[in-house]
């Protein structure tokens, strides 16, 4: 979801808007008859700002054009990267096309074992995460940890002109967390979210519903 254009940065959707697609909600012609149906909904919270990169799996209604192998939708000719737009009853929107097929597309979603770090966090960020804390993308579970380990830092401080000061340390936390997750195998590569690529050393952008993981790295996956 966006404003179609993949190419261009735009705000993403806030919770009041997402809450407003509903799977099922059906779009139509102006004789009633049906031309969208939306048959799932997954979002996913975008960094800390509040907001939510959507994606929804959406059944057409299309127009053949002859031999070409292309597909109208609404008058428009539609492909991957090609913007699209509805009007259902309850919500209008516009979205960026990322997959198109003449049969039902299944979402096939493989589970791993994942390990994140965090080298100078909070000592508060220890006590505030939870083992058995999950995140919900609006269909099923696709995250949630499993245990949680820490260790303390001693960091010298330094002054605001970067010089340290002897003797004055402030302890953090060495944090690791075993967690699972689900995401798709696709072409030997495990993406989470439809964007997200898991690879040992990168960070991960996830929230659960008691914590939003900042600054947090892929250290193993299993």
């Amino acid at each position: 979801m966006g404003q179609g254009l993949w190419w261009a940065t735009t705000q993403k959707s806030p919770v009041w808007f997402v809450n407003a697609i509903k799977k099922g909600n059906v779009e139509g012609d102006l004789t009633g008859n049906p031309t969208a149906e939306i048959l799932s909904v997954r979002y996913y919270p975008y960094y800390a700002s509040g907001q939510y990169d959507v994606y929804l799996n959406v059944k057409l209604k299309v127009s053949s054009l002859g031999k070409s192998k292309k597909y109208s939708f609404k008058r428009s000719t539609i492909g991957v990267g090609s913007p699209i737009d509805f009007e259902f009853p309850t919500v209008q929107f516009s979205g960026t096309i990322i997959e198109l097929s003449d049969k039902p597309i299944i979402d096939k979603y493989i589970e791993k074992t994942i390990y994140l770090t965090k080298k100078y966090a909070y000592p508060w960020e220890y006590d505030a995460i939870r083992v058995g804390d999950k995140y919900f993308d609006g269909e099923e579970t696709v995250f949630e940890i499993l245990d949680k380990t820490a260790s303390d830092n001693n960091q010298i401080i330094a002054t605001e002109f970067g010089k340290a000061v002897p003797g004055l340390t402030e302890t953090t936390k060495y944090i690791i967390l075993k967690a699972k997750i689900k995401a798709k195998d696709e072409a030997g590569k495990l993406v989470f979210g439809e964007d997200q690529i898991i690879n040992t050393g990168r960070s991960l952008n996830i929230s659960t519903a008691n914590f939003t993981f900042t600054d947090y790295f892929v250290g193993g996956i299993e």
